[in-house]
């Protein structure tokens, strides 16, 4: 559910950007969905933008908004995207904007490495993402990138099927969909509100129904109760070794990894793991491992994209907003 935003706004704001080279702009975040807790009308809006061409995309925004830009604008687009690309997550962050009288963030991420996070998780930074419902804002008629968004979705289908029970409720899916992205995120021990992830589910239920519905729908090997709103999942070995086989090539490339099993063969390994049901915590710990990486270095990239002035501000948003948290749940819990 869109809080005290629509799609005038967006389209205003995405006014004030070049837009030759952009395939696809999204806009997520409290600043867009209801969360629990969280019903600040003043949200920032935070946006991602990927671009076919980023030095041209940039060479362009820094022409017409300079002010965005730290003291790496110096850089200039060239270097600029030289930080986008080979820091971190390959996304640029400009953040704390005043854009049509509202706070906005926005990245900018190049649309081949989008398209590739989306397939194989190579990062799971933007990913992650878009396993929760966004705005679409503008995309183009790359089909490519269509399907890559459509396989992101798959892999958070399949990987969390591996990584729950038999029966399971609609919302604690949702919940380990949506928390896949934050289960190695540094940011949830400090600087993140703890109840993010069944704030955020709990919050937009109908619209993580309708993101996932054709795939409930004609997944095999599990029944979707909607009336009774539950999901039972056929856990045999058979079907664990198909989801796995369903998994990102990063991700599977972690699972067997972690599994210590000396065999040059993927699938054999997979035949093993399914047939002794020990899936579960390797793909658990496989995510951790792809998020942890990405955010720590994405957060370092974040403070020279930002600014220390901006990155203060932001920071000092972000611990109110987990300080507010931990009182809430404290709350409920004496209640």
């Amino acid at each position: 559910m869109a809080v005290n935003v629509n799609r005038f706004l967006f389209t205003r704001i995405l006014g004030h950007f070049p837009q030759q080279e952009m395939t696809l702009a999204f806009a997520y975040g409290s600043g867009v969905f209801k969360q629990i807790g969280n019903t600040n009308p003043d949200n920032m809006i935070d946006f991602v933008f990927a671009v076919d061409d980023p030095v041209s995309w940039h060479r362009k925004n820094m022409d017409r908004n300079p002010s965005h830009y730290s003291a790496l604008r110096f850089l200039g687009p060239k270097g600029i995207t030289v930080v986008q690309d080979r820091l971190g997550a390959g996304v640029y962050y400009n953040t704390l904007v005043r854009c049509e009288k509202r706070l906005i963030k926005y990245g900018v991420v190049s649309t081949s490495t989008l398209k590739s996070d989306l397939i194989h998780w190579d990062t799971l930074y933007l990913g992650g993402r878009l396993h929760k419902p966004v705005e679409i804002i503008k995309r183009t008629s790359d089909t490519k990138l269509f399907n890559a968004m459509r396989q992101n979705q798959w892999n958070a289908l399949y990987t969390s099927l591996l990584m729950l029970p038999e029966q399971i409720s609609e919302e604690y899916l949702f919940k380990c969909i949506a928390g896949l992205s934050y289960s190695g995120d540094f940011r949830m021990v400090f600087g993140e509100d703890k109840n993010k992830v069944h704030n955020i589910v709990k919050g937009n239920m109908t619209e993580f129904r309708k993101y996932y519905k054709r795939m409930l729908e004609s997944t095999e090997h599990i029944y979707w109760n909607k009336k009774k709103r539950r999901i039972e999942q056929d856990r045999s070995p058979a079907c664990l070794y198909s989801h796995m086989e369903q998994l990102p090539s990063n991700l599977k490339n972690e699972v067997v990894r972690l599994s210590g099993i000396k065999h040059s063969d993927v699938q054999e390994v997979f035949t093993i793991l399914a047939r002794e049901k020990a899936c579960t915590d390797l793909v658990k710990q496989g995510v951790k491992n792809i998020v942890k990486s990405s955010t720590k270095t994405q957060s370092i990239k974040g403070i020279f994209t930002a600014g220390l002035s901006k990155t203060y501000v932001y920071s000092m948003k972000k611990l109110t907003k987990m300080w507010k948290g931990g009182k809430q749940q404290q709350q409920s819990k004496s209640s």
